[in-house]
């Protein structure tokens, strides 16, 4: 048990002071291992320089289910790195709070056609008639990947009474 105990604090002191590699790995590591302890951590990294440790600690805030980054990851979906913002809309989708819908049908106007997939995703997770409205709209969209997946979700939706 200690062991492990251990190795969480050397991951978390690693994140906080480590080369950017290493704070990127130690970001996805904590993820993993599924400890809220980290959340607060991982919060902080995602204000980084380092583009890979915000993608990195975005996504394993999603698998953490640590809704009170919500706030942080919708600013996210602003960065100016796509990979950065694609984490960003995928953690907002394991989440699943209603809260994210909005900023989330507005990454649909995304240049990045991966934030842009991401989201549609993202929003048909989360559900309800809100996200069910958003991807009615997103069904017509230009990017014929997003309109597919939008109404690939509308039937699941229909098909399970959502």
């Amino acid at each position: 048990m200690k062991e492990g105990i251990m190795g969480f604090e050397k991951m978390i002191e690693e994140l906080k002071k480590g080369s950017g590699l290493g704070r990127a790995r130690a970001a996805v590591e904590l993820g993993k291992l599924k400890d809220a302890r980290a959340i607060p951590a991982l919060l902080a990294a995602l204000h980084d320089q380092n583009a890979g440790v915000r993608n990195n600690a975005a996504f394993s805030l999603g698998e953490l289910g640590a809704t009170e980054a919500c706030p942080q990851l919708v600013t996210m979906l602003k960065d100016p790195e796509e990979w950065v913002r694609k984490s960003a809309a995928k953690a907002l989708g394991m989440l699943r709070t209603p809260e994210a819908l909005k900023p989330l049908a507005g990454a649909l106007g995304d240049p990045s056609s991966m934030v842009r997939k991401n989201a549609v995703r993202s929003i048909s997770q989360i559900g309800g008639s809100e996200a069910e409205s958003i991807l009615f709209k997103a069904a017509s969209h230009l990017d014929t990947t997003v309109s597919g997946l939008a109404k690939d979700a509308l039937e699941r939706m229909n098909g399970t009474g959502q």
